[in-house]
C-alpha cells in the first residue's frame, strides 16, 4: 500500500483551497503523451528481502581488487578511531555552527582542522573546508581574480583534468581567459608559462605532485609571477606533504587540495573534502566559512565564525563565494585522522608510500617491454609506458584481481600506452610482485 500522511478529507480541503477539483488537474499543462504512464515499480518487499537484494547488487562491484589506482583519489588505511569518533551522534547529526553559544564543540573541531591545514601547507590562514579538490581550485582561481582585478589565468596541464574540467565548467559564463601550458618530461614547461605570463595575468595554477606523479619545486615560477603582480596557486596531495617542500616555502599564495586521503573512504565518489590555505594578506578574501578563536566577557576561550557573515553569500559581486555550506563532517574526519597519526606519523606514512612506490618501479621495470619513466622524482605515483594499449591491459588485469592503474590515454592525447600506477602504504611487497607477474602474463598473451 502506498504511504501518504493525508486523509481523503484533508486532500479535498487542500485541493479546494488552491482552486482545483482533483489531483490530475495539477498536471493539466502537461500533454498526455508526455506524462508517465507507468513507473514499473515492483511489488514491495520485506526488510530482509530488500537487504538481501542490495547485497546481491553490491556484490556485482569488484570489491576484492588489489588497487594500484590513484589519479587524485587514494586507497589509504583509515584508523578505526576515525570512524569511532566521527560517528558519534553529536557530530554526525549536527548541521551548522551559526549559533556559537550552542556549537562550541563543532566550532573548535573546525578551528583545529584549519590549524592543521595551515601546519601542512605552511600558510597563514585556512577556511572551514570546501566541497572537494576541484571546487577548491575553482575558488582559488576566483579569489585570484578578485585580488588582482585581472582575468587571465595560466593553467598547467599537469593539473588533474577533473579539476580543470570543473574550473572551466564553473566559469563558462564569466569573461576569464584560460591558457593551458604543456608538461615536458613530466615537469611544467617554464618556457611556455613565462611566454604567457604578463601584467594581465591573475594567477598561474600548478599541481604538486602533478597528475603524472612528478614532484617539482615551483619557487622560480612563484618569483616570476610575483614580479608581474600575479599569484601562484598550487593544488597539493596532503599525504605527500609529510616529505615534500610545503607550498609556503615555494612562495605559493593559495594552496588547495583534495582531503579524501585524510581519513575519508573512497565511497564510490564522495562526499569528499576540499581544503584551502592562503597567505595572511589574503585572509579576508578567502571563500566559505572561517572559524576564529576569541574570549568571552569572562576571558574564557571560545570560538566563533569570523571575517564574514552568512549574508555575504548573497551579496552578488561582493560575495567571496556562491557556496553557502561546507564539508564539516569530512573536515572532522580529517582532523581526527591527522591527530591520530601525528606529525611524526605523517612523516613515516609518507616515507612508506615513497619506498613502496620505488620498490614497485624496480619490479615493473624488469618486465620486458615495460618502461618506467624516471626523468622526474615522484612520491607514490609514477608513469609507466607499456608495449600495448593501457586501457586494454587494465581490463585484462581486472580479471586477474588487480586495479593496476589509470590509463592516461583517457585524459591525454597520444598517451594510449601510458599507465599511471599508485602505491600506498596498504600495498605489500608480495602484492607488488604479484602485480608484476600478472602484468607480464597479460603483456605476453
Amino acid at each position: 500500500m502506498p504511504y501518504t500522511p493525508h486523509t481523503k478529507e484533508q486532500i479535498s480541503e487542500m485541493l479546494k483551497t488552491i482552486g482545483v477539483k482533483k489531483i490530475d488537474d495539477l498536471f493539466k499543462d502537461i500533454t498526455p503523451d508526455l506524462r508517465a504512464q507507468s513507473f514499473n515499480i515492483p511489488e514491495g518487499k520485506s526488510e530482509f528481502e530488500v537487504i538481501e537484494h542490495f547485497k546481491k547488487l553490491a556484490n556485482k562491484n569488484a570489491t576484492n581488487l588489489i588497487s594500484f589506482l590513484g589519479a587524485g583519489f587514494y586507497d589509504h588505511y583509515i584508523p578505526a578511531g576515525v570512524d569511532a569518533l566521527s560517528n558519534r551522534s553529536e557530530f554526525y547529526t549536527a548541521y551548522t555552527p551559526y549559533q556559537p553559544e550552542c556549537s562550541q564543540g563543532w566550532l573548535q573541531s573546525i578551528f583545529e582542522y584549519q590549524t592543521a591545514i595551515c601546519e601542512l601547507t605552511g600558510l597563514d590562514a585556512a577556511n572551514a573546508s570546501l566541497y572537494d579538490g576541484g571546487t577548491a581550485l575553482y575558488e582559488a582561481a576566483m579569489m585570484a581574480v578578485r585580488i588582482t582585478g585581472r582575468r587571465k589565468i595560466i593553467v598547467d596541464s599537469g593539473v588533474n583534468l577533473v579539476y580543470r574540467s570543473m574550473l572551466y565548467s564553473y566559469t563558462t559564463n564569466l569573461s576569464i581567459e584560460f591558457i593551458e601550458t604543456d608538461v615536458e618530461h613530466g615537469h611544467s614547461s617554464r618556457d611556455q608559462i613565462y611566454k604567457h605570463l604578463d601584467d594581465k595575468t591573475a594567477a598561474v595554477i600548478v599541481q604538486n605532485p602533478n597528475f603524472f606523479g612528478a614532484i617539482d619545486d615551483y619557487s622560480d615560477i612563484a618569483k616570476k609571477a610575483h614580479s608581474l603582480g600575479a599569484l601562484l596557486v598550487q593544488s597539493v596531495y596532503p599525504i605527500a606533504l609529510g616529505l615534500m617542500k610545503p607550498p609556503a616555502e615555494m612562495g605559493v599564495d593559495i594552496a588547495t587540495g583534495e582531503g579524501q586521503s585524510l581519513g575519508i573512504p573512497l565511497s564510490f565518489g564522495g562526499p569528499y573534502l576540499g581544503f584551502m590555505a592562503v597567505k595572511k594578506e589574503y585572509a579576508r578574501k578567502i571563500p566559505g566559512r572561517v572559524v576564529g578563536q576569541t574570549v568571552d566577557k569572562d576571558n574564557k576561550r571560545g570560538f566563533v565564525l569570523t571575517l564574514q557573515a552568512r549574508e555575504q553569500h548573497i551579496r552578488r559581486e561582493k560575495a567571496t563565494s556562491n557556496i553557502c555550506s561546507n564539508e564539516a563532517l569530512c573536515a572532522l574526519r580529517a582532523i581526527i585522522y591527522l591527530s591520530l597519526i601525528g606529525k611524526q606519523g605523517l612523516k613515516e606514512l609518507s616515507l612508506i608510500n615513497y619506498r613502496n612506490s620505488e620498490f614497485a618501479k624496480e619490479v615493473l621495470d624488469k618486465i620486458p617491454g615495460v618502461e618506467v619513466k624516471r626523468k622526474t622524482p615522484t612520491f607514490n605515483e609514477f608513469t609507466v609506458l607499456l608495449p600495448k594499449n593501457a586501457g586494454e591491459v587494465v581490463n585484462k588485469m581486472i580479471e586477474k584481481g588487480f586495479a593496476c592503474g589509470f590509463p592516461l590515454g583517457r585524459f591525454y592525447k597520444d598517451m594510449d600506452n601510458y599507465l599511471l600506477v599508485t602505491v600506498t602504504e596498504k600495498r605489500t611487497k608480495e602484492e607488488i610482485k604479484k602485480l608484476a607477474e600478472s602484468l607480464e602474463a597479460v603483456l605476453c598473451s
